[in-house]
């Protein structure tokens, strides 16, 4: 660049549009504001630029008042104090807000001159240029020059070969590269996705290293060709379809999987890293666990819930329940909890197989074994097996059709928690009379439908749960806690075979009181509930309830009904929030505490949001004043990434202290008190994208709920108002249901048992008319 003449802070010139005088009335440049444009040289200059101008005519005439020789397509505009490039939707903002500029290389300038100092490798240059680098990599101009370049490969040799301060910013770099929706379509799996593993699982790699590694397999899961916008090209084979050719959907769960495979104890780190001191880290290591929970495909399932079961992931997010209350952990626990409640149905609907699955049959020889039992053959010459263990019949894939893979489990952990205890009641109750038995195995069943239908896991689209669930999150061990209490009531009581549905619905009773307001209730208390309470007490507050209650509620097909009542209602309530954030609203502009880390500086008190057609963006405009919005999005220039946003925190910024108070349903303003009805939107990396405080509880409700329900890995919502309508649509929902049934006095069955299946083919289903 030549060097402009002049003296700094001495200059002054005003930039009109071509054909006009430069001089105008003495009254009129006032009305444009004054700019400082300061050169690479450190020449500044006050300009008026008049705000009609295209950025590229602002940059020639700078070029041609300060005598540069260089073309003028060499030059860009940045904002001095963000960097930020000027260009046409923001020039008047600038110009607006008196920004202070200086006139720099143009983007494809600059990325030429950085790819030649990447391929250069100078040890005092790279540093700096990979700073620049992760700052414009996000500009398209740059990036096209930068890839076109071939800039990608050489920051993947980056990373492959360097380490420290260097590696981290080759790392953001690359980061921030994968939030564009080109350039990244043909990463290599074995070097770089490998590399970028193995740098997140040594133990040398420093903790700016390991964010934004664990950040970019955070991309690289989510880049999963199901997630690709616009239509699949289908696979010839059962395999899923593929993006199309040059996508960045190209990757996904099992690729990155494949990798962490090869680097033993990645998954145990990421795991590990849950206990970090440093909170950034902590999330990271969130959200790539999130991402794969929501992501794994049914080929690696089964290996990787084991895996992560193994690592005891569920304890170290208990532990960070009781020892975080920061907001944007807050939304990542809340998600895990949400992908472990489609992880606990997953298992609750799959089969028990022996006969198929060996791990069916290995756990079930482990119980059988256990209870040091011996199998014997009844007077009609059956084998007599699990009936011993208190099953109804030999028919194992029956008896765990309701409950599948789920009981199984709790099953075994009940065995495993005290082997003793287990054959030690087993013997017990085959010394007594057939009809003094307790069925151990069918009430361990019967418990798992009693939780599952506590924390309503109904496969929902996303977790009601507003609120940290750290007992379900140890739902072996409040099985194993509830059934030790199903069988102290048979004894207490002294109950028969005919009394089993007594003591399921004593069982449930006392399941909702235990489990009462778990996310402040200590687990000791619990067991308290469980294993310290007298059956009379039990049997009392039962009774009490049971004036109060409908017991048609408690039969098998109500709550099957009810679980799909729920899901409808859930999906109605998600599409209701989604309409919301198309129609867009006006917000207060709030100030962020400074732990979201830097924020964008508002334009205006207020801002008016809306969410465009393709649920791809946040539209919206800053302004002093609220003014009539037209549809469509004209009247917003700026835009928000939806994908960009990686948390939605709540109660994060204050209201200016000019705000008129009648205006939002908030209390006075005391200090830096953060707002009930205040959110913001989080990156990984960046900070706050936005700072924003609700009118009112409802429209709070509305939009951080629904873009939550918008993000891919998330699972939660965030108000007890939208968790309150889901419940209210459903109980409204099973009445008229309900309704409909006893007006025509239908009798509902505890349950249904099929026939026999038809003896031949020869049949067909009629239409019903």
């Amino acid at each position: 660049m030549s060097t402009i003449n002049g003296t700094a802070g001495a200059s002054r010139t005003t930039l009109a549009p071509p054909g006009t005088n430069n001089t105008r009335p003495k009254s009129t440049p006032g009305l444009i504001p004054t700019n400082n444009v300061t050169t690479k040289e450190g020449v500044t200059v006050r300009t008026r630029i008049d705000p009609t101008l295209t950025v590229d005519d602002v940059v020639r005439q700078l070029c041609v008042n300060l005598k540069v020789t260089e073309p003028s397509s060499n030059f860009a505009l940045r904002d001095k104090d963000t960097d930020e490039l000027i260009v046409n939707e923001n020039l008047r903002k600038a110009i607006k807000n008196k920004a202070n500029l200086k006139l720099v290389n143009a983007p494809n300038i600059e990325a030429a001159e950085i790819v030649q100092k990447l391929i250069i490798r100078d040890e005092k240059t790279l540093k700096m240029a990979l700073w620049s680098l992760k700052k414009f990599i996000r500009e398209e101009k740059f990036a096209q020059e930068f890839l076109t370049r071939g800039g990608l490969s050489e920051l993947v040799d980056v990373i492959c070969t360097e380490h420290g301060n260097t590696l981290a910013y080759a790392l953001e770099a690359m980061h921030n590269l994968m939030d564009l929706e080109y350039g990244w379509s043909d990463l290599d799996d074995n070097t770089f996705i490998f590399s970028v593993v193995r740098i997140l699982s040594s133990p040398t790699s420093l903790i700016n290293v390991c964010r934004p590694a664990t950040a970019i397999l955070k991309k690289l899961v989510e880049a999963d060709p199901m997630n690709a916008p616009g239509p699949l090209i289908a696979s010839s084979s059962r395999s899923p379809p593929i993006a199309p050719p040059g996508s960045v959907y190209q990757y996904g769960f099992q690729i990155v999987f494949q990798q962490m495979r090869k680097v033993n104890g990645s998954l145990e780190t990421v795991v590990n890293r849950l206990g970090s001191a440093d909170t950034a880290m902590i999330l990271h290591s969130m959200m790539l666990i999130n991402s794969l929970l929501s992501h794994v495909n049914d080929t690696e399932w089964d290996e990787f819930i084991s895996e992560l079961e193994r690592l005891n992931v569920r304890k170290a997010v208990i532990r960070l329940m009781s020892s975080h209350n920061i907001d944007d952990l807050t939304s990542s626990i809340l998600d895990f909890q949400a992908n472990i409640v489609r992880v606990t149905y997953r298992k609750k609907s799959t089969l028990v197989e022996p006969e198929v699955e060996l791990l069916h049959e290995s756990i079930l020889d482990y119980i059988w074994k256990s209870s040091r039992v011996q199998e014997e053959r009844d007077g009609d010459g059956q084998v007599l097996k699990w009936r011993k263990l208190g099953f109804s019949t030999e028919n194992l894939v029956s008896e765990f059709e309701q409950v599948g893979e789920l009981g199984l489990d709790c099953l075994r952990n009940f065995v495993a928690d005290d082997p003793e205890f287990f054959s030690k009641v087993v013997l017990e109750q085959l010394s007594r009379p057939a009809e003094r038995r307790c069925p151990i195995a069918r009430s361990s069943n019967e418990i798992v439908e009693l939780l599952s239908e506590h924390w309503m896991i109904f496969a929902p689209a996303y977790s009601t749960s507003t609120t940290y669930q750290p007992f379900f999150l140890n739902f072996y061990r409040v099985h194993t806690l509830a059934t030790h209490f199903f069988l102290r009531m048979w004894n207490e009581s002294g109950s028969a075979a005919g009394d089993f549905s007594r003591i399921v619905a004593l069982t449930r009773s006392q399941v909702k009181v235990a489990l009462q307001s778990e996310n402040v209730k200590p687990w000791h208390e619990v067991e308290h509930d469980f294993l310290d309470c007298e059956y009379r007490a039990v049997r009392d507050r039962q009774m009490q309830e049971l004036e109060a209650e409908d017991d048609l509620l408690s039969k098998v097909p109500v709550r099957n009904l009810k679980e799909k009542i729920t899901r409808e209602s859930a999906e109605f309530v998600r599409q209701q929030r989604i309409q919301c954030l198309l129609q867009g609203a006006w917000f207060v502009n709030g100030i962020p505490t400074p732990a979201n880390g830097p924020s964008r500086r508002p334009n205006g008190q207020w801002r008016f949001m809306r969410l465009d057609n393709g649920l791809k963006y946040l539209h919206y405009v800053d302004s002093a004043v609220k003014f009539p919005v037209r549809n469509g999005l004209e009247d917003l220039p700026e835009r928000i990434e939806i994908a960009a946003i990686s948390l939605i925190a709540t109660g994060t910024c204050a209201p200016p202290q000019n705000i008129l108070r009648d205006q939002l349903d908030l209390p006075p303003p005391t200090n830096f008190t953060p707002s009930p009805l205040s959110f913001s939107l989080l990156t990984a990396t960046e900070g706050s994208l936005a700072d924003q405080i609700a009118p009112d509880q409802s429209r709070w409700a509305d939009w951080t709920d629904g873009l939550n329900m918008l993000r891919r890995d998330s699972g939660h919502v965030t108000s007890d108002e939208t968790a309150g309508y889901i419940k209210a649509l459903t109980e409204i929902g099973l009445k008229i249901k309900l309704l409909d049934l006893s007006g025509e006095k239908v009798d509902i069955p505890s349950g249904l048992l099929a026939g026999p299946p038809p003896s031949n083919t020869d049949f067909f289903f009629s239409d019903v008319i």
